[in-house]
């Protein structure tokens, strides 16, 4: 499977030169990362054209790395990924767009598979991701009034408000989050044969 693959990657970089960049085989998946200024082009052309005839959008999800590789990660942070399915020729590809600039922004592709506006609307809610032209960008899982995008490396992960019922007022309020910070690093350090290795004290004392 991986050698169909590689010809495939090879036929979409003939085919879209100087609109993607890198094609990459691993694990018989092909990745292929695609210029944000050209991605509408070459999206339809990868739905339309019998070559590929990519006419599922099988998911899309958002990234963010900022977290990735210890930090020396160099390029834009955010990315959206797609997979795309072709019954008719029975392959698959994932495509990645960078979303460049202080607001992630890339364009909505709800006009080439209407299957991608709720997917779009999640990535915009948990990431920030903004998709130009969608019909009805806004939060859908998120609360109302939910401030800040929770799949953010940098989000905290007990979040920065919490709701509760004030009898009072009738209703339910947002306020401060009142528990503490945990730090869920386990800080229990077990003296036994599963943390022995060959240089180890303990394991010089049983010689």
């Amino acid at each position: 499977m991986s050698d169909y693959y590689q010809n495939l990657s090879t036929r979409i970089e003939q085919r879209f030169q100087g609109q993607v960049g890198r094609c990459t085989v691993a694990m018989g998946e092909l990745t292929v990362e695609v210029m944000r200024q050209h991605m509408l082009d070459v999206y339809r052309a990868l739905r339309d054209e019998p070559d590929f005839a990519f006419e599922q959008l099988i998911d899309l999800c958002g990234i963010d790395y900022s977290a990735y590789g210890d930090g020396v990660w160099n390029a834009p942070r955010f990315a959206v990924a797609y997979h795309l399915l072709s019954v008719r020729n029975n392959h698959r590809i994932r495509l990645k767009v960078f979303a460049r600039g202080d607001v992630p922004l890339v364009d909505s592709v709800v006009s080439i598979w209407s299957s991608a506006d709720w997917y779009e609307r999640e990535a915009f809610d948990l990431f920030g991701i903004v998709f130009e032209g969608h019909p009805d960008l806004r939060r859908i899982l998120t609360d109302y009034g939910f401030v800040g995008h929770p799949f953010r490396k940098d989000f905290p992960v007990i979040g920065n408000v919490e709701m509760r019922y004030d009898p009072d007022k009738g209703r339910v309020v947002y306020q401060p989050v009142t528990i503490e910070p945990r730090d869920l690093i386990s800080r229990v350090i077990r003296h036994d044969h599963r943390y022995v290795t060959p240089d180890s004290p303990s394991a010089q004392e049983g010689k």
